[in-house]
């Protein structure tokens, strides 16, 4: 997995991890991001993913990854026991969010959460104009199949934050293209113009 291939959103989040750090991959997926980090930064690495065909292409690539939901196989793991939790886009698919990321705050010093922003424009604009549920190219999934349950916004993230009780240590909005393989960060109101935003988060 080159640099180039890694997602632009995996990108930052690769950019923000220390080397030899301990990282928790919670819904890691194929393992791609684990992977890069295992490979450029050293990283001791342990995931959770629930789907199977997932684990086996991550442990074919030599990750430590462990089948199972991540809100039950979080519980198992003692005390900062990581310096990174990461959850890429996947905290809208969690029926409990401030569960996870407690438990997430409980596990490691620090944690990522990425997600697709639905307040970006053409969301909103699809639901004004047509009175139907969106479908985008970063949210292609139908009302009735789409895995995603919960509908948040980067400000909805940002005020979950006070709510829940978390710092939020760094934060990016951002567009990609070419499959997500290139981007821009989106400084000129995020919420309304970045299609994802990633956070950086710590302990109250």
């Amino acid at each position: 997995m080159t640099p180039d291939r890694l997602r632009y959103d995996l990108k930052i989040i690769a950019s923000w991890i220390k080397p030899d750090s301990r990282i928790l991959g919670l819904g890691c997926g194929e393992g791609d991001l684990l992977y890069w980090l295992k490979k450029e930064k050293n990283v001791k690495e342990r995931g959770i993913e629930i789907e199977e065909s997932k684990v086996a292409k991550s442990i074919e690539k030599g990750i430590s990854v462990l089948q199972g939901d991540i809100n039950e196989e979080i519980e198992d793991y003692p005390d900062n026991a990581f310096d990174y939790a990461i959850c890429s886009q996947t905290l809208q698919q969690v029926y409990e969010p401030p569960g996870l990321i407690h438990s997430m705050m409980r596990v490691a010093k620090m944690g990522v959460v990425s997600f697709p922003n639905f307040g970006h424009i053409k969301v909103r604009m699809q639901l004004a104009f047509t009175g139907r549920a969106p479908v985008t190219k970063e949210l292609p999934y139908s009302w009735h199949d789409t895995p995603n349950i919960r509908v948040l916004s980067l400000n909805d993230f940002e005020k979950f934050s006070s709510q829940v009780g978390f710092k939020i240590l760094k934060r990016a909005a951002i567009n990609t293209k070419n499959n997500h393989r290139q981007g821009k960060m989106v400084n000129f109101l995020p919420n309304l113009f970045a299609t994802y935003g990633i956070f950086l988060i710590g302990k109250e």
